[in-house]
């Protein structure tokens, strides 16, 4: 029975800038990738995570797509899922989740080798490996911190899907490594208070936010189903 849910799961989980690269839904992730370039003017976005503020309002599946939209730009992406309890990414690529970010942290083996290419040209991916038992220590960790600096030599982009800021606090922990953070928010679904006490919890850490992506709108109600803004 668990076999047959986990293969719903992944027939569920499609990549629409992946399979449909001229939809509208993609070109609405090209305008987020275009906005989060002019996001700085004084310094490059190399390393962003994104996060929620609870979780089924589609963080995950937009931190994918948003590393698809980088990659077809030519763009050389790492897509790192730092989620260390409810791990997505390896369903999202149909990966095994045999090893990967948590392995890494705790010495078990190097970068490189936590590194799986994806089917997307210039898309390479690490998937969440063996849920750990203390996930904030590990992602606030020196070797979270050398990774990163790693990580920057090799590739142009890097991006990191993290939990739900206000479930725990990973995203607020890796915040602080990263160039900028985003919060992605679901139409009619995530409370206008709890966006806003997100926002206030990354900024609590100095975190930079760089805007929000509003998921899911109403096609009869706008012409833009991804929204990004400051």
């Amino acid at each position: 029975m668990a076999r047959k849910r986990q293969f719903k799961n992944n027939k569920m989980r499609h990549l629409i800038t992946k399979i449909s690269p001229r939809s509208p839904i993609s070109e609405q992730y090209r305008t987020v990738r275009t906005n989060l370039q002019f996001a700085s003017a004084d310094e490059e976005i190399q390393t962003l995570l994104l996060t929620s503020a609870g979780p089924s309002e589609g963080k995950s599946m937009t931190t994918a797509n948003l590393a698809v939209v980088y990659a077809q730009q030519g763009k050389k992406v790492l897509l790192i899922d730092a989620d260390l309890r409810k791990p997505t990414i390896h369903y999202t690529f149909r990966l095994d989740n045999l090893k990967g970010l948590s392995n890494v942290l705790v010495g078990d083996i190097p970068l490189q080798e936590a590194v799986v290419p994806s089917a997307v040209q210039d898309l390479d991916l690490i998937s969440c490996g063996p849920i750990p038992p203390n996930p904030s220590e590990l992602l606030g960790s020196k070797r979270m911190q050398r990774m990163i600096a790693e990580a920057r030599e090799l590739y142009d982009v890097i991006i990191f899907d993290t939990p739900p800021v206000l479930a725990v606090t990973d995203a607020q922990i890796l915040s602080a490594f990263v160039d900028g953070s985003i919060l992605v928010v679901r139409s009619k679904s995530t409370e206008t208070e709890s966006a806003q006490k997100a926002v206030e919890s990354l900024k609590a850490v100095n975190a930079k936010v760089l805007g929000t992506v509003l998921n899911d709108r109403d096609k009869k109600e706008s012409n833009h189903y991804y929204y990004y803004g400051s």
